[in-house]
């Protein structure tokens, strides 16, 4: 004896539609969670570049303003040395 003999044919398949409904709507949710989890992780990447590339082009547009103002100093001494 089976334990659906008392339940009719269209029970079954109107669980078993439910069922394939339920099982697609996970895949689709699945599936976006996954997009927004590669998009944030791919923003985080993209973000911690930045971030070291302003680092670097601080760092060198600070070691350039500082390289002139030592060669304006350099040419001001040398020019009042001059006149000496």
């Amino acid at each position: 004896m089976m334990a659906f003999d008392g339940v009719d044919a269209e029970a079954i398949e109107s669980y078993a539609e439910w069922t394939l409904v339920a099982l697609l709507y996970y895949a689709l949710k699945e599936g976006a969670a996954s997009e927004q989890s590669s998009r944030m992780s791919a923003m985080d990447n993209a973000t911690k570049n930045a971030d070291e590339m302003i680092r670097k082009l601080t760092l060198l547009f600070n070691r350039t303003r500082q390289a002139v103002i030592t060669r304006e100093l350099i040419e001001i001494i040398s020019g009042a040395a001059a006149l000496k």
